[in-house]
């Protein structure tokens, strides 16, 4: 909502104007005061922001004037009631039944993994899907921002971060949640999204035995989401040396998942990269599946399809050890689709 005569709705991926209005920005004011009031939160001139989560689970966002010039302006993301699977993740082509049993093994081989894409790319939907291969019998730690991972397993503690209040104080970061968790027991962690300073503190979980966690990171690449991790621990205050930093990365993180929304709206994963080590000071990563876009057609729908490199990953031994078999012609195109 753009002010209170320009409502947009999202169908099939794409943003369409539709022909509702509001009366007057007041109209659409007192709306958006029913909304956040309902939940707990407050929105006027001295707090013009609210980012929050509604009783359905759905995220609002809503910035109003003076910080908003044109006029209050509402953001509303509704999640599906029923929760995706791999199965219809392929019917839809964001990736092939083959990558599906690859990132099965994954989970179940409790490699670290770190989902990387830009907004509404589907990072969320892509670490929900996931989540729903690991075992029912490990213990689950989620933390987000704001409540968006619907798991299935039994055994899960959601944690939620909490803002500041008017005053300015009360406010529990993601960070402290994180250090938290650690003293939880937990089998898995998993951050809905590293955003600031948290970022070291995922780190040396990964690095300590929390084996099999997941998180999501905003990035346009699998190695700009190492850069963005690298300049995230730096607002940490901590003072790592570069080369020990990039080694901790290393270490910690096993697989990168790089998804992409395109421009006829469909949401595909197009970068399956394993983390091999480091050369020197530089992390060195291999492609395992990318998809390779070939054009548009008349239509406008992407045109493209997916290809192993022929590349094994050097965890395959790995998994196998660990009595999670996964065929080794999903490498080569024997076994892909």
């Amino acid at each position: 909502v753009n002010g209170h005569n320009q409502i947009y709705i999202e169908r099939g991926g794409r943003l369409e104007l539709t022909g509702a209005r509001f009366h007057s920005d007041q109209h659409l004011l007192n709306i958006i005061d029913r909304i956040v009031s309902s939940i707990g939160r407050r929105i006027d001139e001295s707090s013009p922001m609210v980012d929050a989560r509604l009783q359905d689970g759905s995220r609002v966002n809503a910035i109003i004037p003076p910080l908003a010039i044109d006029g209050p302006t509402l953001s509303i993301r509704r999640f599906s009631v029923g929760k995706l699977t791999m199965d219809e993740m392929v019917g839809k082509g964001s990736l092939t039944p083959g990558i599906g049993r690859f990132l099965d093994a994954v989970v179940k081989g409790r490699l670290n993994v770190v989902i990387s894409g830009g907004t509404g790319s589907g990072k969320t939907t892509m670490l929900n899907v996931m989540s729903g291969f690991v075992p029912g019998s490990e213990r689950i730690i989620t933390i987000e921002d704001s409540a968006e991972l619907q798991l299935q397993q039994p055994h899960t503690v959601r944690l939620e971060t909490r803002p500041p209040n008017i005053e300015g104080k009360g406010e529990i970061s993601q960070r402290e949640l994180v250090k938290n968790s650690l003293r939880m027991r937990p089998d898995r962690i998993i951050l809905g999204e590293i955003r600031g300073s948290e970022a070291l503190d995922v780190l040396q979980a990964m690095n300590t035995g929390h084996d099999g966690s997941m998180t999501t990171i905003h990035a346009n690449s699998p190695r700009d989401a190492l850069t963005r991790l690298e300049s995230m621990v730096s607002m940490s205050g901590v003072s790592i040396p570069i080369g020990a930093l990039r080694g901790q990365i290393a270490s910690a993180i096993d697989v990168v998942l790089q998804l992409e929304r395109h421009g006829d709206g469909s949401r595909r994963l197009v970068s399956v990269q394993e983390i091999n080590g480091m050369e020197g000071d530089v992390i060195t990563m291999s492609e395992l599946f990318r998809f390779r876009r070939r054009g548009v057609d008349k239509a406008g729908r992407v045109l493209g399809s997916y290809e192993p490199t022929g590349v094994v990953p050097r965890f395959y031994e790995e998994l196998n050890a660990r009595g999670v078999e996964l065929d080794i012609g999903l490498f080569n195109g024997d076994t892909f689709e």
